[in-house]
């Protein structure tokens, strides 16, 4: 044991244990939207703008990518390589180095490079990020295909400068040039990431207008708007999907995933299954994702054994997300397992273990695992990070988590958005919210999560009034919360009775689509049983789409707890009615309120009397 005895304290994480945090500079390339100085490339366009001393000197630079010396070049022209030869050439390039070459050669060995060797060499130029020396290729070109200006735009989809992709798009359309679908398809990616709905939908428009519909482009309109969280929008275009592929199949179920609908992914995976289409390694991660969210341990259990039998036995992606999923689902030895079966594991396998640990309550292991990973010089990233102040957290250790906490300011990661919030969690979570508070307010950037962390740290240590006051503060800010935020806001006001301010919640959540959300339908139940309006309670109930096992003894508890012993007992059968169990907690709770309740006089109290006799 770690912290067995309190006189030696833990073993210091030393500060070699977090390498510097790298990040990949993209240089030159486009900052903000705009376009970066360009760097002069060591080439012209035209075979013309160069002396015949340029020319040989560029071609001793290097080895002319196997189409011969400066010598041969005089010997004749069969020598030369033509523009197909050249397009293969590129594509068989290793680094922008050889890229270069080529370009020198094509320079030197044609008139003028065309726009198929234009286009190749932008595509060349791509693979290796080298955005200035694409973007000079496609400037210089005299003609632009509709090839050539959607080879430039998946040049800045890619380095993620989603501004420019737009912009080049309309100076496309400006020059006269109509776009076919994999433009489209570019286009479409740039707005979902920007959540652009309304260029996206104008995008959508010409789709359908255009003729352009097929399964790819089909396929990121779905994608598109489940971006952008429209996901019934989504679910809409794939239904209309006259075929589909695993990729459209796989971009809705990791909609459905990333917008909290796991229970929707694993029925859309089974259909998919039951169709005839196998899962590529991205659909059996987006599903044991989902097994993760929704405690589906058995669907999990069973995807594993298929993963064993015949699916990517030694994917390491799926090792990591299984790792994730059993340690979500609480099934720690069996993460370990998965951990210690993989031949090979990157960051992300060891962080997924390192969180399980701390999310599982064993903090002790994840930071013995953390010390094997350095010294096993596995890079540390963000995550790695956040999983470790968990850790802390779950020990409620400060001392580790102090020290953790100066590696984090000496490494510059401490304007991390994700380590940020981290910090704010683990300081609430050993007591110090005042620490906390001022983490917050230094934060450079604040989001959702992390004025939530806040939020939450204040309720657990029963600081109710701090907490909506830091609601209060998190609106001025113009941070819009997300469900855990109206879920911890709403306890606050449960706790204090506050019902004024949980309507004003309420209020609010009634304008968005969080009303939808079990946990803040239950959270929404609960304040307003607590505060004695029942009715509202009952209302708040009935509105919800669907009922989880936390919402039906949320409503059995709050009708007993108000003296309401017959809708408790008949709550409790229409429970047991939809398949859920009675727990104990819930048992107990009816049994004390309502112990004196003449039972004979129910009509459902067979059924009832069943649970509690079967619990004695």
């Amino acid at each position: 044991m770690l912290f067995c005895c309190p006189a030696s304290p833990p073993p210091p994480i030393q500060a070699s244990s977090l390498p510097p945090f790298r990040t990949n500079s993209l240089s030159p390339t486009v900052r903000g939207g705009n376009a970066a100085p360009r760097r002069p490339l060591a080439r012209s366009f035209s075979a013309k703008n160069r002396s015949p001393r340029a020319r040989n000197r560029h071609a001793a630079a290097g080895d002319g990518g196997g189409y011969g010396s400066p010598e041969q070049e005089g010997r004749g022209e069969s020598s030369l390589p033509n523009a197909e030869a050249l397009a293969s050439s590129l594509r068989d390039c290793g680094g922008a180095d050889g890229v270069r070459r080529v370009h020198a050669v094509a320079v030197r060995s044609l008139d003028s490079l065309g726009t198929f060797v234009a286009n190749n060499l932008i595509s060349a130029y791509a693979r290796f990020d080298e955005v200035s020396d694409a973007r000079e290729v496609f400037d210089e070109m005299p003609e632009r295909s509709v090839v050539s200006w959607t080879a430039m735009m998946n040049v800045y989809l890619k380095l993620g400068h989603y501004g420019e992709v737009v912009r080049l798009f309309f100076d496309m359309v400006g020059s006269g040039v109509q776009g076919n679908s994999l433009t489209f398809v570019c286009l479409l990616k740039s707005c979902g990431e920007r959540c652009d709905a309304k260029l996206g939908q104008q995008v959508h428009c010409c789709i359908v207008k255009g003729g352009w519909s097929n399964v790819i482009v089909d396929s990121a309109i779905a994608h598109f708007y489940a971006q952008c969280g429209d996901v019934a929008s989504a679910s809409a275009i794939f239904d209309k999907m006259a075929y589909r592929d695993v990729i459209s199949w796989t971009t809705m179920i990791t909609a459905y995933v990333q917008h909290g609908h796991g229970g929707q992914a694993l029925r859309m995976f089974s259909e998919m299954v039951s169709e005839g289409f196998r899962p590529n390694e991205f659909t059996v991660c987006s599903v044991l994702k989902a097994c993760a969210e929704e405690k589906a341990v058995r669907f999990g259990k069973q995807l594993h054994c298929a993963v064993l039998k015949k699916m990517y036995k030694n994917d390491i992606h799926i090792g990591s997300a299984l790792v994730t999923m059993y340690a979500r689902c609480g099934e720690v030895f069996d993460a370990q397992a998965v951990f210690d079966m993989m031949p090979r594991r990157n960051t992300i396998t060891w962080t997924s273990m390192i969180s399980g640990y701390a999310q599982s309550g064993h903090g002790e292991k994840a930071i013995l695992l953390f010390r094997k990973m350095k010294m096993r010089r596995v890079f540390v990233n963000n995550l790695t990070i956040v999983g470790l102040l968990s850790a802390c957290g779950s020990l409620q250790s400060p001392y580790l988590g102090k020290e953790l906490h100066a590696q984090i300011i000496k490494n510059s990661m401490e304007e991390n958005l994700q380590i940020g919030s981290t910090l704010v969690w683990f300081y609430c979570k050993c007591g110090e919210y005042t620490y906390a508070a001022r983490i917050l307010e230094a934060m450079p950037d604040r989001d959702a999560i992390s004025w939530t962390a806040l939020i939450s740290g204040y309720n657990n240590l029963g600081h109710n009034v701090e907490a909506l006051k830091s609601l209060d503060d998190m609106l001025w800010d113009g941070v819009k919360p997300n469900t855990y935020t109206y879920s911890s806001a709403l306890k606050a006001c449960a706790k204090l009775e506050a019902l004024q301010y949980g309507r004003k919640i309420h209020g609010f959540v009634n304008k968005t689509q969080d009303f939808s959300n079990v946990f803040v339908g239950s959270s929404l139940i609960d304040m307003y049983m607590r505060c004695g309006k029942v009715d509202e309670a009952r209302s708040v109930f009935d509105a919800m789409p669907e009922h989880n096992l936390v919402t039906w003894k949320v409503i059995i508890t709050g009708f007993a707890q108000n003296g309401l012993c017959e809708e408790a007992l008949k709550y409790m059968y229409l429970m047991q009615q939809e398949g859920h169990e009675v727990d104990d907690f819930v048992l107990s709770t009816v049994l004390t309120s309502c112990g004196d309740l003449q039972w004979k006089s129910i009509s459902f109290s067979d059924s009832v009397a069943g649970s509690v006799s079967a619990r004695q």
